[in-house]
């Protein structure tokens, strides 16, 4: 690139990020509120509400990135075209094509990294938070601890604390159990959940004691320095873990098992998700395009672009709701998979179109337009 390509890579890059900065900001934004929720019901640390909150942002990514491609490049062009530094770069003998092509390589840019995104940023991030969100749906320490308040669980028990730590340590642990037989309590200075080999939930309950009464009727107490009491009996998640289409690898989307069709979904569900990781990339050179088309594909305006940029950004948001339509329709027909590549490469293509033609003339095939040119240029 030259220099006047450089400087214009420059002013067309810094809005496209921008713009994809607020998209995002907004999204991230928009996230952490509906996590709170995490925190709220199911009284998750922040940490967690954060993790989850990042963990979506690679599917935001992959939707506001030629959003974001598209209001940055408007933003830019139209400062460059009202303030005549386009038309100065024409007059410098520069043509059309070097003109666009800092516009053309950002686009290509921005196409590479929604497609680097989807095939190995978006896989990873879906299916952690897959894991994060079961395992919270699972959490046993969350469902039955509330500091300060006596918690009724599943089965007759009954858990109270004190005091919750920020390391999840538990202070003086009250834990009744009535399994209709008999009555159980115990009481331990500290406690803490965790796991055993085998995956099972157990509460480890230290320097504490056991009371409950015999068949006789007499109070038996026992004093224990640790006792690991096991939750498996109340555990009422008997569900696994599932992954969606979206949650996939591409290879796994293309080539899938006779498991993830049981798990995941159909054959041509799983195809379709695959089309679209790879055609929603080409949307980004469709948005430059537009916007190129919307500044430049017509004869310069003092008065603005509005409706040149309004016809685009519909023309936009029709194309990708037509995209996001074929994905749907492809899942119980794998023929319109192509059109998932055809739709986003014929509107570069008419919009390229539009945008060269514009340094041609229009010329009238009517003769009779012709003649009375002519007599208005001989009696002008």
């Amino acid at each position: 690139m030259n220099l006047i390509q450089r400087y214009l890579f420059r002013q067309i890059l810094f809005p496209v990020v921008a713009a994809c900065a607020a998209l995002a900001g907004i999204g991230i934004l928009s996230q952490s509120l509906d996590q709170l929720q995490v925190i709220v019901e199911r009284g998750q640390s922040v940490w967690i509400m954060v993790k989850l909150t990042l963990l979506a942002l690679p599917q935001l990514l992959a939707v506001i990135l030629p959003i974001g491609l598209f209001v940055g490049a408007l933003i830019a062009l139209t400062r460059l075209q009202r303030e005549q530094e386009l038309t100065a770069s024409f007059a410098g003998g520069m043509t059309r094509w070097q003109v666009i092509s800092p516009a053309a390589r950002i686009a290509v840019l921005v196409a590479l990294v929604t497609l680097l995104v989807n095939v190995f940023l978006l896989p990873w991030a879906q299916q952690e938070a897959r894991r994060q969100a079961f395992d919270i749906r699972t959490d046993l320490a969350a469902l039955l601890v509330e500091e300060g308040q006596f918690v009724q669980g599943p089965d007759g028990l009954t858990v109270y604390v004190q005091q919750i730590e920020q390391n999840g340590l538990l202070k003086n642990l009250f834990v009744y159990l009535d399994d209709k037989d008999k009555v159980t309590t115990w009481n331990a200075a500290e406690a803490r959940f965790s796991r055993d080999a085998a995956g099972t939930p157990v509460l480890t309950m230290i320097d504490g004691s056991a009371q409950r009464y015999s068949s006789g009727g007499v109070l038996e107490t026992l004093s224990f320095g640790r006792y690991d009491f096991s939750l498996a009996p109340f555990v009422g998640v008997t569900d696994t873990l599932r992954f969606k289409p979206t949650d996939l690898y591409l290879r796994q989307l293309l080539n899938p098992t006779a498991k993830i069709v049981e798990v995941a979904g159909t054959r041509g569900e799983l195809l379709a998700e695959a089309h679209s990781r790879l055609s929603s990339p080409l949307y980004a050179l469709v948005a430059m395009a537009l916007a190129l088309s919307a500044i430049l594909g017509g004869s310069f305006s003092r008065t603005g672009y509005t409706l040149r940029i309004a016809k685009a950004a519909g023309l936009f948001l029709l194309l990708r709701v037509i995209g996001y339509g074929l994905v749907a329709g492809s899942a119980w027909n794998a023929s319109l998979n192509v059109l998932q590549y055809v739709v986003p490469i014929l509107a570069v293509a008419v919009s390229l179109r539009v945008l060269f033609r514009a340094l041609k003339p229009r010329r009238s095939r009517s003769r009779s337009a012709r003649v009375l040119r002519d007599l208005k240029a001989r009696f002008a």
